[in-house]
Parts: C-alpha cells; sequence; structure tokens
C-alpha cells in the first residue's frame, strides 16, 4: 500500500514539531517518519523515538548502499535523511506518514511524491522572533544560534516553493489551520 505524505519543513525553532506532534494526537491514520541523522543525541532525546542516532561512517554506508529517500549534509558531518526502510513501514501498517525535517529535505521528498505529498512551510512571525525561541530552549550555543538563525533565513525564501504556508504567529491558530490543511488533504479524492 502507497499512502500519502504530509511534510512538514521550517526553520529550526518555528514551531513544526510542536505542530506535527499535535496533529499526530488529532489523526490516528498519521504516523511519524523517523529521521535518521547523524549528529549527537540531546538531552531527553531518544534513539528511534526522535531520530535514528547513527554515525557518520555508518550514514555514508547507507548513502553508498542507496538506502534513503533523501538526505542533506545539513551543517559539515551533521547528516540527516529519510530511510526507504522507514517509509516501507509505515505504509506497510496503512497508515499515512507525516514528516518533521528542513525545507530542502521537504522540497526533495515533495517532488519524490508527486500528487500523494502535501508540503507545509511553518512560517516563523520574524526572525528575531526565531532567534528568542531558540535561546529560550537552553540547548545552543551563542554560536549554533547564530548558524541557524543564517540558514533560517535562506530557508524563509523558499517558503513559496510549498504547497501551504502556515504562519505560526500564535500557536492555537498555526495548529487550527494545519489541522484543516492536513483533514482536507487526507479526505482528497
Amino acid at each position: 500500500m502507497k499512502g500519502k505524505v504530509i511534510i512538514f519543513s521550517a526553520p529550526s525553532g518555528a514551531g513544526k514539531t510542536t505542530i506535527v506532534k499535535h496533529l499526530l494526537s488529532a489523526f490516528p491514520e498519521l504516523e511519524f517518519s523517523v529521521s535518521a541523522c547523524s549528529r549527537p543525541m540531546r538531552k531527553g532525546e531518544t534513539n528511534g523515538v526522535d531520530y535514528y542516532f547513527i554515525s557518520i561512517e555508518e550514514f555514508k554506508q547507507k548513502i553508498a548502499n542507496k538506502e534513503f529517500a533523501e538526505y542533506e549534509e545539513v551543517y559539515k558531518d551533521n547528516f540527516y535523511g529519510t530511510l526507504k526502510s522507514e517509509i516501507e513501514r509505515i505504509w506497510k501498517k496503512g497508515k499515512h506518514i507525516i514528516f518533521d525535517m528542513d525545507v530542502m529535505g521537504g522540497l526533495n521528498l515533495r517532488m519524490q511524491f508527486g500528487d500523494n505529498a502535501l508540503a507545509i512551510f511553518v512560517m516563523p512571525p520574524s526572525v528575531d522572533h526565531l532567534e528568542q525561541r531558540l535561546k529560550s530552549r537552553e540547548t545552543e550555543t551563542a554560536e549554533s544560534i547564530a548558524r541557524r538563525i543564517g540558514k533560517a533565513e535562506q530557508e524563509i525564501i523558499k517558503a513559496n516553493l510549498f504547497d501551504k504556508i502556515i504562519l505560526n504567529d500564535t500557536l492555537e491558530h498555526a495548529l487550527e489551520e494545519a489541522e484543516k490543511i492536513v483533514f482536507d488533504f487526507l479526505h482528497k479524492k
């Protein structure tokens, strides 16, 4: 069975993970696609739940074996990707897939799945607001925040390449809008 795919992309700190978690509780027919990454596990993360944490060498071997539907070196030696086996695992269960991923990965997946895909960009109210969210996490260094903000400015330029844009100015509004968009897509014939 080939199901539908819903892709949420946004700059880091824009709220896409919060929206995706909400949608998973609202739509039992959705299942989260766990991405693979080569970065170290952060406090509170679980392997196989938040990401499949694999070494840089193992990641590169999986690339060579063509095991990824898409992948990207987001930062130097910091790879993220979607394993083909993860997509098949979810579809075998008869579920639709929801992705939470960076902008380039989202656009790459969107192209692969055509009409079976919906790509949604979560827009922060402003870059300054995004910077404040990243600082409030207290998980980032000043250097990593600066790097993420620089990347965010480049990602926001690509927002118009997505099927839908949700402005996350207030979380309640963003969640309502996301629910409506996803409901309409899942029930479209």
